[in-house]
């Protein structure tokens, strides 16, 4: 296959500290240690820190994001693993159910990359997970530092990023004015 024939942006500059949270899946040990390497790449390029967690599979990355998002302080987000087909539709859940659960928490204003691997084999995989290739590890970071800039462009205290709502989930009827 040739190298990569599409639009590559500018790294994105960061006008304050950033820290970024690697969410990676080591199902395929090797494959999640390039995408790894090229993430870390690109966000140390940045001038970016960044601390790493995994978890079991691919539909456990969403999960781990929202729970950092509620309890660290983390600015973005990188979610990087690796889903093969195999021979049933296992595949089709793990691939359309944790892209969904990712788009859902972008919706809400996390900045996430999303290098989760979707692909039919192994040499698939390798060529996209190397950093020396495709590295779509290090794609994912840029994604991820890209959105954390748009963020902090168009952000401000007062109004924050992401959706909120006024509604009241229980009222107390029982009290008079």
């Amino acid at each position: 296959m040739a190298g990569p024939s599409h639009y590559i942006m500018a790294r994105a500059e960061m006008d304050k500290p950033t820290k970024i949270l690697i969410v990676v899946s080591p199902y395929y040990k090797d494959i999640a240690d390039n995408m790894v390497a090229g993430a870390i790449a690109e966000i140390e390029a940045s001038g970016a820190t960044h601390e790493i967690v995994e978890v079991p599979g691919a539909l456990e990355i969403p999960t781990a994001i929202g729970i950092a998002e509620r309890m660290s302080n983390f600015d973005g987000y990188v979610a990087l693993g690796c889903v093969i087909r195999g021979e049933t539709t296992h595949y089709d859940t793990v691939c359309n159910d944790s892209s969904r659960a990712i788009q859902l928490l972008g919706l809400q204003g996390l900045c996430i990359g999303n290098g989760i691997l979707t692909v039919e084999n192994r040499t698939q995989a390798e060529v996209r997970a190397d950093p020396a290739d495709q590295n779509k590890g290090g794609s994912a970071a840029a994604a991820a530092l890209h959105l954390v800039a748009l963020s902090r462009k168009w952000g401000r205290p007062e109004k924050g990023v992401g959706f909120t709502s006024d509604i009241l989930l229980a009222q107390d009827d029982t009290k008079t004015v």
